[in-house]
C-alpha cells in the first residue's frame, strides 16, 4: 500500500447542523496535562519562535517552544520573561522550552524548569533513539510535574516506545518540513498522512502534526487524522513576531526563514557545520501574525463545519485518496 500525504487526500463532507462556525470549540490538549484554548504550537526554530512569537501565541490561546539555538543564559531570560508577563496577565497557556538530548541538554532543562518552563520538548530529528530515551527519564527527575514532548517519530512502534519511556507528548513528522532535507539527504522519512494513521492507533498520549503543514486544509486533515496540535514553521515565519531583522529589497520586505539543521543556523549558533539537513531562504514579509493565526483559525472552524463537529473531539470525517487529477480540480483552476 502506497505511503500518503495531505495532498492524497481530500475529507468527506458529512451531515452537519452547524449554525455558526464561531461557536466551533478547538481547545485541544497539547501534553497529558495542559490544554489549549487553540490547537497551534511555534515550532523550536531561530527564525520561527522567540518571545514575541511565544507571547503572541500564548495571548491567542496557543503556544510557542522557545528554541534552543542559544546559550542557556539567553534562553532562560527568554523563558523568565515570559513567565512573569504570563502572571502578570493571568494567561493559563504554560511555557515550552525546546532542549536537545546530549551535551548541555540536562543543565539546559534544569535552568529553564527553574525559571517557569512547564512544557520541555525533546528538539531532535531522529527521536526513537537512546539518547531521548535516556533524556526523558533525566529532564523528568528534575520535577515530577514538568511535562515532556519527545519526537520526531513517524513509525508506531517508535510512538510505543517513547510512550513506555516516559513521554506526554508525540511530536510527529520526519522529514516534511518546508526547509526540511533529511528524505533526500538520508532516504527516510514517512509520508505525513500514513505516520499520522499509524502513531494514533497507537497513541495514548496528545499527539503533535509536524512538517508539510502549507495551509488550513492541512491543519484540518491533521486533526481529522487525530493530531491534537499542529507544529508550525513556515506558515509563522516571516511575521513581526518571528525573530529576526526586515530585509528591505527592491521587490519589498522580506525575513530569513532557516531550517534548524542548515548550513546558516549552525554558523550562526556556532555549531559544528557537519549532517547539514535544511536549507535557508528570505520569505515575504507577512505582518501581524495573529492575522494569519485567525486565517487558519477560520479554515480550521469551516472544515469542521463541513463535518457537523462542534469541536475536535467530534471531528472524525472520512477521507478518500485522490488522484492527481483530483488535486488539480481542488485548486482554483480557473486562475
Amino acid at each position: 500500500m502506497p505511503a500518503l500525504t495531505y495532498d492524497d487526500i481530500q475529507l468527506v463532507p458529512s451531515y452537519s447542523e452547524i449554525v455558526s462556525r464561531k461557536n466551533i470549540d478547538l481547545k485541544s490538549k497539547v501534553t497529558t496535562r495542559f490544554e489549549l484554548s487553540i490547537p497551534i504550537v511555534a515550532s523550536p526554530m531561530p527564525t520561527v519562535c522567540g518571545l514575541d512569537m511565544a507571547l503572541e501565541l500564548m495571548r491567542m490561546g496557543g503556544i510557542g517552544c522557545i528554541h534552543r539555538f542559544m546559550t542557556i543564559d539567553e534562553q532562560e531570560e527568554i523563558v523568565e520573561n515570559l513567565y512573569n508577563i504570563s502572571l502578570v496577565e493571568k494567561m493559563k497557556v504554560p511555557v515550552m522550552a525546546a532542549v536537545g538530548a546530549n551535551g548541555d541538554f540536562l543543565e539546559r532543562a534544569n535552568a529553564l524548569v527553574k525559571k517557569g518552563a512547564k512544557i520541555i520538548l525533546i528538539d531532535v530529528a531522529h527521536g526513537h533513539h537512546k539518547n531521548v530515551k535516556d533524556a526523558i527519564g533525566l529532564i523528568k527527575s528534575i520535577d515530577s510535574s514538568i511535562d515532556v514532548i519527545a519526537g520526531n517519530i513517524a513509525t508506531a512502534k517508535a510512538a510505543i516506545d517513547l510512550q513506555d519511556w516516559g513521554a506526554d507528548a508525540l511530536r510527529v513528522g520526519v522529514g516534511g518540513g518546508s526547509l526540511c532535507t533529511t528524505r533526500i539527504k538520508t532516504g527516510f522519512g514517512v509520508p505525513n498522512v500514513t505516520c499520522l494513521n499509524e502513531i494514533v492507533k497507537v497513541a495514548k498520549v496528545p499527539v503533535m502534526a509536524d512538517g508539510g503543514l502549507r495551509m488550513s486544509g492541512d491543519l484540518a486533515k491533521a486533526f481529522a487524522l487525530g493530531a491534537s496540535t499542529a507544529m508550525l514553521g513556515s506558515l509563522l515565519a516571516g511575521t513581526e513576531e518571528a525573530p529576526g531583522l526586515l530585509i528591505n529589497q527592491s521587490k519589498g520586505l522580506f525575513k530569513k526563514y532557516s531550517g534548524a539543521a542548515s548550513h546558516d543556523t549552525k554558523i550562526t549558533h556556532g555549531q559544528e557545520v557537519r549532517n547539514i539537513e535544511g536549507e535557508s531562504t528570505i520569505i515575504p514579509y507577512k505582518g501581524k501574525v495573529k492575522v494569519v493565526i485567525d486565517s487558519i483559525l477560520d479554515g480550521i472552524k469551516s472544515a469542521l463545519s463541513y463535518a457537523g463537529a462542534n469541536n475536535l473531539n467530534e471531528f472524525k470525517p472520512e477521507f478518500v485518496e485522490v488522484t492527481n487529477a483530483g488535486l488539480s480540480e481542488a485548486k482554483p483552476h480557473l486562475l
